[in-house]
């Protein structure tokens, strides 16, 4: 809205009529005293003012209105017929005014110059208002913010608290399977030693008193052989817990420990006629009685479930890799992170179907009496391969053999003291 002051009617009529013809808004004050009135009350965008009035005159109602903080940026165009001078130019504008426009005034000129106004009027308006949202934006993120901190640092709380909780369950675990550990030893101790008299005292029976009676020497010949099928899952079972011991990793040439293991079962490979090709290993960071026991058991598998009449053959590969995948390509050696090792056999092989029990305790396909064990052998090996942070899988047809895959890491994180290599 734009304020006219002047005291002459006709001016005021002419000058109003004028401006709302071209869609402007015009409020009027006959007065400087009026003026400052409406001024208090009402936002006005341009202020247009006569310098000859009675009582304040121009400059006075214009100095006045500068003091006033709500109008003191309002744009204040003074209007002269008489104070035409230099130096009454120059005191409207020390008054407070941006513009001097003397009479007679040419309409276009002021018009112009009026809308010029009213365009930095927008444009000041639009600034003031994206600075306010602007004002609210900071206000929002910087409630959002300490509203983040809180959330940290409840966080932060909960999972020092929680980090705590695990340390303090890990040591009580520690504590258990501690415990758990020296029971299997002691339990271990107390049922192998009436087992060994059992099996002392039956085979002295069957020698010296059973050898006229057939019947009574197949039943003893039966707790004979129940007796030792106990003592195997005893030691199984102490294997089994043995690997949660903490133990160290050690640089060692896997090689030897495959070769060891073989000379380890020469009687059982002989008895099978097995061929056994092994292709070199690299250096590999490893627990060493935990990788013997690896190779030994599903060395050990592939010689027991073998065909009838059929020469075993078990085919020991390694290959270095980039990735923890059993899919990745093989690489150098300066790329290399982990070993892919692979297993097969030509054996009797196993329906995948039951691909999830055969890595599980006391899990067996096939009945006792058709083939000795316990069923933690592979159980033991998933346990290993645990251990070492690596990946186990197997891939089998019944009739066709059975390859297991495994992926270890070159190097592990907790390391023994000494970095020599180490043989078996």
């Amino acid at each position: 809205m734009i304020l006219i002051v002047d005291d002459r009617p006709e001016n005021i009529l002419s000058l109003k009529s004028f401006l709302e013809l071209h869609q402007f808004e015009v409020d009027t004050a006959a007065s400087g005293e009026e003026a400052l009135k409406k001024v208090l009350n009402t936002p006005y965008f341009l202020i247009i003012l006569d310098v000859q009035m009675p009582g304040m005159d121009g400059f006075e109602v214009a100095e006045a209105i500068s003091g006033y903080s709500k109008a003191k940026d309002t744009p204040i165009i003074f209007l002269s017929a008489v104070s035409t001078e230099k130096r009454f130019i120059t005191q409207g504008y020390t008054s407070g005014g941006v513009d001097y426009v003397t009479k007679p005034f040419d309409p276009d000129i002021l018009l112009l110059k009026v809308k010029t106004f009213y365009r930095i009027h927008v444009q000041k308006k639009a600034l003031s208002d994206m600075q306010d949202e602007l004002k609210k934006e900071i206000e929002i993120r910087k409630h959002a913010e300490m509203e983040l901190n809180l959330v940290n640092q409840l966080l932060e709380q909960r999972v020092a608290e929680r980090t705590e909780e695990l340390k303090n369950t890990n040591e009580i675990l520690a504590k258990k399977n501690t415990e758990l550990q020296q029971f299997a030893y002691v339990s271990s101790h107390d049922l192998k030693e009436p087992l060994r008299k059992i099996q002392i005292f039956s085979n002295i029976i069957h020698d010296k008193y059973l050898q006229n009676n057939p019947e009574a020497s197949d039943y003893i010949n039966r707790i004979i052989s129940s007796s030792s099928r106990m003592t195997t899952l005893i030691n199984d079972i102490l294997e089994y817990s043995r690997l949660t011991v903490k133990n160290d990793f050690r640089n060692m040439d896997i090689n030897l420990i495959v070769n060891g293991v073989i000379a380890d079962l020469d009687i059982f490979i002989q008895e099978k006629k097995a061929e056994i090709t092994v292709a070199p290993f690299p250096l590999m960071m490893v627990i060493p009685v935990q990788i013997r026991q690896l190779f030994q058991n599903i060395i050990s598998n592939a010689l027991k479930f073998s065909r009838p009449d059929i020469a075993v053959k078990i085919n020991i590969n390694a290959e270095i890799i980039a990735e923890k995948s059993f899919s990745s390509p093989a690489v150098p050696v300066e790329e290399a992170e982990y070993c892919r090792i692979s297993i097969s056999d030509n054996g009797i092989g196993f329906n995948e179907l039951y691909i999830d029990k055969i890595f599980a305790i006391f899990q067996r396909l096939h009945s006792k009496d058709e083939y000795a064990g316990t069923g933690i052998g592979l159980a033991i090996v998933k346990k290993i391969v645990d251990n070492h942070n690596g990946l186990i899988q197997a891939c089998s047809k019944p009739g066709e053999g059975a390859v297991f895959t495994i992926v270890l890491p070159l190097t592990q994180s907790i390391t023994h003291p000494s970095s020599e290599t180490i043989s078996a």
